[in-house]
């Protein structure tokens, strides 16, 4: 395709997705009480509402990032991202590396090499955890869907305390000194220079982005819709005020429950938000809610079996531990000032 015509194909594209954007409330009001005739001031017709609104609204939300966010994702590679970490100071590392998080793909395919290339290259065990660590909690996704749904000022405060957590948490794994607990066969593996960048071009790196909605929307909208549906349930038949007991600012317990309820979960960040928002509308603390979201997106029990190949329990433990009350000293700080 001539790239004139990409470029008017992508500007029809972008024009079509933010008019549907603007009038999915407008559409969802009418679904709603036109054509189910239900009331938004009772149960059902609220959950009806919540359901028919969030649904579009998340996945074109969905759409729209993991397409910026492949093509951004084309210019960190896990070699490049390797190099860029190596050698670096344990405080410096961590900072870089948790920032490179946010941009870097880690998924159970991708934990284990990565993992070994970064050992078997010279990247400090603390600036290493702090990838592993800010790379599912500040998720892409559940940023601009925070954004999007909550304002910047959430969105903000969500990505300040994940990268706080990453750092800190990295930090004080590095100043332990427990690379005995990595599996000696990760720290025997010798790992090459690895093969050249291809150097790709804007085609090239728009197909990309067009790859990364196929491929992680097509696997994901099962969770969103999932999600969706407990969010809708919760906001049109949980009382609120069974809500604010259990996840109150007011029941000091609240913060740890929901991090405990949380690491057993598995679900990504676009399932996760809509039952976010649907708690937050309940009356659940802001903290609470930030912390069980933090819980279930950075700490699950699929991950634990994934590192288990390449750490060993004492140290997986740690790496929970630490992270487990980086979040929740998030959660009562947020619960404290807001």
């Amino acid at each position: 395709m001539p790239p004139l015509r990409q470029v008017m194909v992508g500007a029809c594209a972008a024009a079509l997705w933010l008019a549907f954007y603007l009038h999915l409330e407008a559409a969802a009001r009418w679904l709603t009480h036109t054509v189910l005739r239900q009331s938004t001031e009772q149960p059902l017709g609220a959950a009806v509402f919540f359901f028919t609104y969030e649904t579009p609204k998340v996945l074109l939300l969905l759409v729209a990032v993991v397409f910026v966010v492949g093509i951004i994702r084309s210019f960190f590679t896990p070699e490049r991202t390797r190099q860029l970490l190596a050698g670096r100071r344990e405080l410096t590392g961590g900072v870089l590396a948790a920032l490179l998080g946010i941009v870097t793909p880690f998924c159970s395919c991708s934990a284990v090499p990565l993992f070994i290339g970064f050992v078997t290259s010279g990247v400090p065990l603390g600036v290493t955890f702090s990838f592993l660590i800010s790379a599912p909690m500040i998720n892409e996704v559940a940023l601009v869907l925070l954004f999007g749904l909550f304002g910047w000022k959430v969105a903000a405060l969500y990505v300040g305390t994940g990268l706080t957590v990453a750092i800190l948490a990295g930090w004080i794994i590095g100043k332990l000194r427990l690379e005995y607990w990595i599996e000696d066969w990760v720290r025997a593996a010798q790992v090459g220079a690895g093969a050249d960048e291809e150097h790709l071009d804007w085609p090239a790196r728009l197909r990309m982005g067009g790859a990364a909605v196929r491929d992680i929307v097509g696997k994901v909208w099962p969770y969103v819709l999932l999600g969706i549906a407990v969010g809708a349930g919760i906001h049109g038949y949980v009382p609120e005020n069974f809500m604010a007991a259990i996840m109150g600012r007011d029941a000091w317990w609240s913060v740890p429950v929901a991090v405990l309820l949380g690491v057993p979960m598995y679900s990504n960040a676009a399932g996760i938000i809509p039952i976010v928002q649907a708690l937050l509308g309940k009356g659940a603390a802001l903290g609470t809610v930030l912390a069980f979201m933090m819980s279930v997106i950075a700490l699950s029990l699929p991950e634990a079996i994934i590192l288990r190949k390449v750490l060993k329990p004492q140290l997986i433990a740690v790496f929970f531990g630490v992270v487990a009350v980086g979040i929740m000293l998030v959660g009562f700080l947020f619960n404290a000032v807001m």
